[in-house]
């Protein structure tokens, strides 16, 4: 069947705006539902390649496809805000307004996308836009504050400085001439309004309004239209699939796979037929075909096992399972206890004190694995867990699965007013090698609350609970598993002001395991591997390349360097030609959590013809015990002569608080 494209359709917001959008139609004779994913990543080329393949594969299953631009991004007119902004969520339920009055549209529309594009399905859902009757959201969060990429347990993420700075480089790129005659006009109104974005979300530390807005796990109830949640173990975003498949009300199925944070059928981790997925459920509630996609398991996990992790991309070891409801009755709580000798099934008296290198987490990999382009997972943990303090079990006679989230209850004190602690949860094999399964800081000030953190008081007993991220992983006979806690996790979270020294009181302190235990095994129906022809509409004209170096500088500190070429690629449709690359830098010294350091530097290359921009964004955040310090700037140039078209700097001070 042919597909009819409408490379861009201009949808008219109530206020004059217009955003940009472009259209996969079905050759049908009668109206079909839309398919809508709403993106501020530039429809015309940041995910042109991967828009076009997935978009005709919905059009031959009778759905019309379409992709828009948020206001300010990509082609479309008016100006970037935030995240997840009431402008954002107000011009999407206007995009579903009009999709659901278009002729070709049968007025039911569902929603889909990973990342950026699973939030907002999710948002619009939330606030019950008529014409939204499914939603399929990958790699999302349902709590703004607790799991996405600025603050994880109250800790602030180094990524918050990472993902501004990125978004700095998405945000001050220019529409396509051939879609704008006013682009260059428009490209200058970008670079001058562009928002200091990591600044705005440093300013609001705690779990405030800003956060609760587009947290839907704060009513969950709002949420009418069903719900296939997906995401893959090697991503960040874990924890959204069984919250949503706890606490909707409505028809939700939660699956998680091997994956990285990529589309399933893109995926480097055993990549899978997600179009296949998505088309089942919207088949369901947009087509209300009885494809029994409601009777699916309420859960579908790969549940992993010990594979050597590297940094590099390599392939996991582990089987599908499915649990037919979930909370699963499956799965029960077994309860270890903290003791000088490690883990161990009666309660033990005593005290452990903790205090960690600030450096510790060398081996924890990227905050986001495929935002790079390789060497971003995480490696054996050995390194970090001599660095820790770490509670080991005898090895296992018996198999031990874990489904669900861990929790680390425990009583401490603290020398420090400001203080943090890291669990990790791992795997250790008979040769030592030690796998990550699943991990989650806690800021202790936040002993109590998200929203009202408090300054700890020295030698005082406070009691504090970590439930950790998701996991589903198998030990094997004759592995150990091995809690390990430090007070840094670098460079994942940005660390405390000062070097503390936490005291478990091991009385008070106990590991919560959600075991699985299954007498027999339901089908699993795990998505099939995705076909090795499978479509990517892109021409690449130079290969991506990744390279990482560790090293100790002359002072003492302990510095990554990486860098990532994505490659040049051309547009076979519209000729257009991208090519981009950025440099990290972090370091620490390991007695001076306040020499943190983050640096980063974006490169954007665009031409088609005689037409050719160019924009470079640099960014640097570091720290002393009492402020954080950003500094940022922009450099716009055009022509094969990089003629400057815009050069500006920002610096901002911003008070730690109780970070």
């Amino acid at each position: 069947m042919s597909t009819k494209v409408i490379e861009n359709e201009w949808i008219k917001l109530p206020d004059g705006r217009k955003l940009a959008a472009k259209i996969w139609l079905p050759q049908c004779a009668k109206p079909t539902p839309a398919i809508l994913e709403y993106l501020p990543y530039r429809k015309r080329d940041a995910t042109a390649a991967r828009d076009d393949a997935l978009y005709h594969i919905f059009a031959e299953a009778d759905y019309a496809g379409v992709r828009v631009d948020i206001a300010g991004t990509g082609d479309s007119e008016g100006l970037f805000d935030d995240e997840y902004s009431e402008q954002e969520l107000s011009d999407g339920e206007a995009v579903l307004a009009w999709l659901g009055a278009q002729d070709w549209c049968d007025g039911n529309v569902g929603m889909i996308g990973i990342s950026w594009g699973g939030f907002n399905g999710l948002q619009l859902a939330f606030r019950r836009a008529p014409e939204l009757k499914a939603v399929v959201s990958l790699g999302s969060t349902v709590d703004r504050y607790e799991d996405d990429i600025h603050f994880m347990g109250g800790c602030l993420l180094t990524d918050n400085a990472n993902w501004g700075a990125q978004l700095c480089s998405i945000l001050t790129r220019p529409a396509d001439p051939q879609l704008r005659d006013d682009w260059r006009d428009n490209w200058i109104a970008r670079l001058e309004n562009v928002p200091f974005s990591d600044r705005d979300w440093l300013m609001h530390p705690t779990r405030d309004d800003m956060w609760k807005h587009g947290s839907v796990c704060e009513d969950w109830s709002r949420i009418e239209a069903p719900v296939l949640a997906i995401t893959g173990w090697a991503d960040a975003y874990i924890n959204a699939p069984p919250a949503l498949a706890s606490n909707l009300r409505v028809p939700s199925k939660a699956m998680i796979g091997p994956w990285e944070h990529r589309f399933p059928h893109l995926a480097k981790l055993h990549p899978a037929d997600f179009p296949s997925e998505a088309i089942r459920w919207f088949d369901r509630w947009l087509k209300r075909e009885q494809n029994g996609a409601e009777k699916l398991p309420a859960y579908r996990a790969f549940i992993q096992e010990h594979f050597n992790p590297t940094k590099e991309y390599s392939p996991r070891v582990g089987r599908w399972v499915a649990e037919q409801e979930w909370p699963s009755r499956n799965i029960s709580n077994r309860i270890l206890f903290l003791g000088t000798d490690g883990l161990q099934d009666d309660a033990t008296s005593g005290t452990v004190s903790i205090s960690s290198p600030a450096h510790i987490g060398q081996a924890g990999g990227y905050f986001i694995p495929a935002m790079r382009v390789d060497n971003e997972l995480p490696e054996d943990q050995a390194t970090d867990d001599a660095l820790s303090t770490c509670f080991d079990s005898a090895p296992l006679t018996e198999t031990m699965e874990i489904l669900g989230r861990p929790k680390v209850r425990f009583a401490f004190s603290v020398d420090k007013p400001v203080a943090q602690i890291v669990a990790r949860l791992c795997d250790v094999s008979p040769e030592g090698v030690s796998q990550r399964i699943t991990y989650r800081p806690l800021n202790l000030t936040h002993f109590l609350s998200h929203e009202t953190p408090q300054a700890l008081l020295p030698g005082h007993l406070y009691e504090a609970e970590i439930e950790l991220n998701e996991c589903g992983h198998r030990l094997r006979v004759g592995h150990v598993l091995r809690l390990a806690l430090s007070t840094s996790y670098w460079p994942l979270v940005w660390p405390a002001p000062e070097q503390a020294i936490v005291t478990l009181h091991l009385e008070r302190s106990t590991l919560h395991l959600p075991i699985r235990n299954v007498v027999e095994e339901i089908p699993p129906k795990n998505p099939a591997a995705i076909p090795p022809d499978y479509p990517l509409h892109v021409r690449q004209l130079r290969q991506g390349s990744s390279t990482s170096r560790r090293r100790v500088d002359e002072s003492g500190q302990i510095v990554l360097d990486t860098f990532d070429d994505y490659g040049q690629n051309a547009n076979p449709f519209h000729g257009m030609t991208v090519s981009s690359d950025v440099r990290m830098h972090y370091s620490i010294h390991p007695d001076n959590p306040a020499s943190a350091r983050f640096e980063s530097e974006w490169n954007f290359f665009y031409e088609r013809g005689d037409w050719q921009v160019a924009v470079k964004t640099e960014y640097s955040m570091t720290c002393d015990l009492h402020n954080f310090y950003l500094h940022r700037s922009v450099r716009a140039s055009e022509s094969a002569d990089k003629i400057k078209v815009f050069e500006r700097e920002w610096s901002e001070t911003i008070p730690r608080g109780l970070l």
